[in-house]
């Protein structure tokens, strides 16, 4: 059962296809890009995917680099709200690095919505390899007018 409340005034049906087919995250119409999956996490809160970590995004020597972290958690709150049937852009984006991520070693992120007020959406979301957290956002969207 899914309990991600919808923000008021969205629309019901949001593709990641339709919104972002180029994506670097989560566009399938990028051949350079992630391709990421979300899907609805278990607990109904929000949306997660895994993520290979290949040495592909590698920054130092055997660490996914941060930016690439960045937008993963990114993504995965853009695609939180698709799932819930809104579109807005990232207006804030606050990124707390706990432990360095990875190359080699698969993680997964996750994302949910916080709260919602008109236009304004905040939501969360983190970065988990090896039953840790190794970073975590939040961020500030906005629909369009």
């Amino acid at each position: 059962m899914n309990h991600l409340a919808q923000p008021a005034g969205s629309p019901r049906r949001v593709s990641r296809e339709q919104q972002h087919p180029h994506c670097i995250v989560c566009g399938l119409g990028n051949p350079l890009g992630m391709g990421l999956a979300f899907t609805p996490s278990a607990d109904g809160r929000g949306v997660e995917s895994a993520f290979d970590c290949s040495a592909r995004f590698e920054g130092y020597v055997g660490l996914v680099h941060g930016g690439v972290v960045g937008m993963l958690l990114d993504g995965a709150m853009a695609n939180c709200l698709f799932h819930l049937g809104t579109v807005a852009h990232t207006g804030h984006l606050a990124i707390r690095f706990r432990h360095p991520v990875l190359v080699g070693r698969p993680a997964v992120v996750r994302a949910w919505l916080l709260r919602s007020r008109g236009r304004l959406h905040v939501l969360g979301a983190d970065v988990r390899q090896d039953d840790r957290v190794t970073a975590v956002a939040t961020a500030k969207f906005l629909e369009s007018e």
